[in-house]
């Protein structure tokens, strides 16, 4: 029997799957109309049917966008997707966020902004609309059946953001007719929710969907042997492409910065390294066909780089969309059963770029004449190899799942991914540096010898001085690769200012590649020297916390010696700040941990500057516990990052009490922590310090015989508590009759046992316990603080990248209306 179901919304998801079904089948239809319009030019029905399919495909992708967004913020969990990536307490921009978590969401982001960009190709692509077009509305058509989600022959093709939350599972409680005022949504994945991922993805997206027009011009000059006339209009959007998803990793490293939980911008994770790699091969298209523009050089690897650049946006795609990364990213997308389908996209576009790079071989532009080697072609084309080789070394690496799954082999990948690429990428990075820097010096075709080198050697010695001096400040000269990254990092500064100059005398507007060459040293110095010399400032003496099941092995967040205890309302010196807890807000499911920094004046005593951060954390049992968030201070000169690694509301709470059974006069203690001191030493307690002054020889007890051959020592130890009130004991160590035995001593105002358990004479240490009592209701954290310095180049450099990448923009945009070539 059918269940009437009581408050379900059915007409937005029948309409929603309607326009899914017309956008796929409008894509088709442009496609194929846009394929023949190039085969049959003279017929104008088909750029008609062309564009009308594009026009249907444009509506039924906003509408399908709408429809979803309208059913996120109305609550409507009978919808799956809706209930997989959103609840009732989000607020509207994490909603926002919440659209394009899952798969559907960002195919569908993928989808509208290539009808975006599709449209500005309408206005502006002219003669080269049918072709180019062909292309593009190819990819859409693949984007639109990924959204699909229905059987054929007993295959799902895609997945439907609209289908039903009772067809999508299976339980009891959709017996029940009023089943939706009994659910609330899953809620959106805690690390996503900060404010870069209501900008972060889209940018990202619209880099990957701008990535397929430099390959719709290659591709099209090549089935309509224009071959150098792509070029011209396919520049300015390869400059695009790199700017946007050059934008978007780096928005990408900010939410890392500001809401994960490693400590960093950059961690090499897969799905970091699938989006930054056809980057940069994309950069090194820019570059060549550049070369060829201005020397004839090198037709041939510059619509190779353009082409494969969008292959591996959908290789890209595949990683992090078929599960084949869950073991190796932590940030993958899970399968949804369209592996099948991305590898079909993926085979596609590679059979078309090889196709036609076979097909065009013999007719593919060539020259004759050796390029110079005084000449910017022949550099610029080492330099694109350079990132090429770069990008080989990052692909193999990542790849190494699917290696395994295809070949049935069980390679495993780095243990440590961060050494491993800093490793190889360092030495990548130090050669590009080096040739970006020399390159700006020579001319196309051909240079004047001495003049190039009275220009690279008077930037060589600049930049050795102020290398030097770089060196010294941030003290990176600790290793020999971040030694040769400074100082080529400032090489191609100091040459990209020097043109600069030259170049705002007279040719303002050829100032882009200078511009976005200086942006990126300063973006490589600052990832350098914040990665290199980060400082963990939360340093605890005494190596212990308190807390049960804290220090887990492999992470690096909770290690003892690294972390620090504090007790709300009770302050604690950390280097140069005074630490204090002041309390806790709920703004769920997430807890904000206010912790107020403060400067004081030695001399005066006087708060010379005070700050409080408030990072948060969430209790995510499917996430393995506590998912903190970290809150930084801004300066110029460095950050103060500051993460919550343990909590009173966490799941990890203060050590147990010893059983009743086995009363031994502790039971009100935590399990001690064991110290092997020295005479002098300062150790740390939950609320403040304690000191080993001295040994008293003289130690007696009351009613305790002893004899000539016995020894008793007596433990001087100086307690310090927070508000500095001081307190003295003196544990004692006896042996008698060949047997040790040990008093222990309480200072009851601060919650402290001590005994003096062992004399080691030959490590010249003596051996101590420390009780301390269970905290009290009192509410406490556990945080780790790291100091970045000179993190901001980083961020200045993405800043200034972009700026020239906008300047080369507008004069390439420029150059192909008036076919006017400006040499550099």
């Amino acid at each position: 029997m059918d269940i009437n179901y009581v408050g379900e919304h059915l007409l937005p998801g029948k309409i929603g799957q309607f326009f899914v079904i017309l956008s796929f089948g409008a894509a088709l239809l442009s496609f194929i109309s846009y394929f023949f319009a190039t085969k049959k030019p003279d017929e104008k029905s088909w750029k008609m049917m062309g564009r009308i399919g594009f026009i249907l495909n444009a509506i039924s992708v906003v509408t399908i966008g709408s429809l979803l967004f309208y059913m996120i913020y109305n609550h409507m969990f009978e919808y799956y997707y809706v209930w997989s990536h959103s609840d009732t307490s989000l607020p509207t921009h994490y909603i926002i966020s919440s659209f394009w978590e899952g798969q559907e969401g960002s195919f569908w982001l993928w989808m509208f902004w290539q009808v975006i960009i599709s449209t500005v190709l309408l206005f502006t692509a002219k003669t080269w609309e049918s072709p180019v077009m062909t292309f593009v509305m190819l990819c859409q058509t693949f984007l639109a059946s990924m959204l699909i989600g229905v059987e054929v022959f007993g295959s799902r093709i895609g997945s439907s953001p609209f289908i039903l939350l009772r067809d999508a599972m299976d339980a009891p409680i959709f017996k029940d007719p009023n089943y939706l005022s009994m659910i609330d949504g899953k809620g959106l994945n805690a690390l996503l929710q900060n404010y870069w991922m209501v900008i972060h993805p889209p940018t990202l997206f619209l880099g990957f969907a701008s990535m397929i027009v430099p390959f719709a011009y290659a591709a099209a000059g090549l089935w309509t042997r224009r071959f150098k006339e792509w070029t011209v209009k396919g520049l300015p959007w390869a400059l695009f492409a790199v700017m946007i998803l050059g934008a978007g990793i780096i928005m990408g490293s900010f939410w890392a910065y500001e809401a994960l939980n490693f400590g960093g911008f950059w961690a090499w994770d897969p799905v970091e390294n699938v989006s930054i790699i056809p980057w940069f091969t994309l950069i090194a298209a820019v570059h060549v066909i550049l070369a060829y523009k201005y020397s004839g050089h090198g037709y041939f690897t510059a619509t190779l780089l353009s082409l494969v650049s969008f292959v591996l946006v959908i290789y890209a795609s595949y990683l992090t969309r078929s599960g084949i990364l869950g073991e190796t990213s932590v940030h993958s997308f899970t399968s949804l059963g369209m592996s099948g389908q991305l590898i079909i996209f993926n085979l596609v576009f590679l059979g078309i770029m090889i196709g036609l790079m076979v097909w065009r071989r013999k007719e593919l532009p060539t020259t004759q004449k050796e390029e110079e080697i005084y000449s910017r072609e022949f550099w610029l084309f080492i330099g694109a190899l350079v990132l090429t080789v770069a990008c080989v070394q990052m692909i193999a690496t990542t790849s190494i799942p699917v290696f395994n799954a295809l070949f049935d082999t069980k390679v495993a990948p780095p243990i440590d991914p961060i050494a491993h690429y800093n490793k190889w990428q360092g030495a990548f990075a130090v050669v590009i540096l080096l040739l970006t820097a020399i390159a700006q010096f020579l001319k196309y075709k051909r240079t004047d010898g001495k003049k190039f080198w009275a220009s690279t050697i008077a930037s060589l010695i600049v930049s050795l001085a102020l290398a030097a001096g770089a060196i010294y400040l941030t003290k990176t000269y600790t290793n020999v690769m971040y030694i040769l990254i400074m100082f080529t990092g400032i090489f191609c500064i100091v040459s990209n200012v020097r043109i600069l100059g030259d170049a705002i005398k007279g040719k303002w507007k050829l100032t882009g590649s200078a511009v976005s060459h200086i942006g990126f040293g300063f973006l490589v110095i600052g990832a350098l020297v914040a990665a290199a010399t980060n400082e963990v400032i939360s340093v605890n003496q005494s190596g212990y916390i308190g807390v049960k099941n804290f220090g887990k092995e492999g992470d690096k967040f909770t290690d003892p010696g690294e972390n620090l205890f504090l007790t709300e309302g009770e302050p604690v010196q950390m280097g140069e700040y005074r630490i204090t807890y002041t309390g806790d807000s709920i703004s769920a499911p997430n807890v904000f941990y206010h912790i107020k920094y403060e400067k004081i004046d030695e001399e005066s005593g006087k708060v010379k500057e005070s700050f409080t951060l408030s990072p948060f954390a969430q209790n995510n049992p499917d996430m393995g516990g506590l998912i903190g968030t970290p809150d930084t201070r801004h300066y110029i000169t460095h950050d103060i990052y500051t993460l919550i690694t343990a909590a009173a509301a966490d799941s990890q709470a203060p050590l147990t009490k010893i059983k009743e059974e086995d009363k031994t006069g502790f039971e009100e203690y935590d399990e001690p922590a064991t110290y092997q001191v020295n005479i002098g030493d300062t150790l740390r307690y939950r609320n403040g310090v304690f000191v080993i002054e001295g040994v008293n020889k003289q130690a007696k007890l009351e009613n305790i015989p002893l004899q000539p051959t016995d020894v008793i020592v007596g433990l001087k130890i100086k307690v310090i508590a927070a508000d500095q009130k001081e307190y003295k004991t003196e544990p004692i160590f006896l042996l008698k009759d060949g047997n040790a035995y040990d008093f222990n001593k309480d200072v009851t105002e601060q919650g402290l046992k001590f005994r003096f358990t062992n004399i080691i004479p030959d490590k010249d240490k003596l051996e101590i316990m420390v009780y301390q009592k269970p905290l009290p209701e009192k509410k406490w954290i556990v945080f780790k603080a790291i100091k970045f310095p000179y993190i901001n180049f980083f961020w200045a450099g993405t800043i200034i990248m972009t700026i020239g990448f906008i300047m080369a923009i507008v004069r390439r945009i420029k150059e192909g209306k008036s076919k006017v070539q400006i040499e550099d």
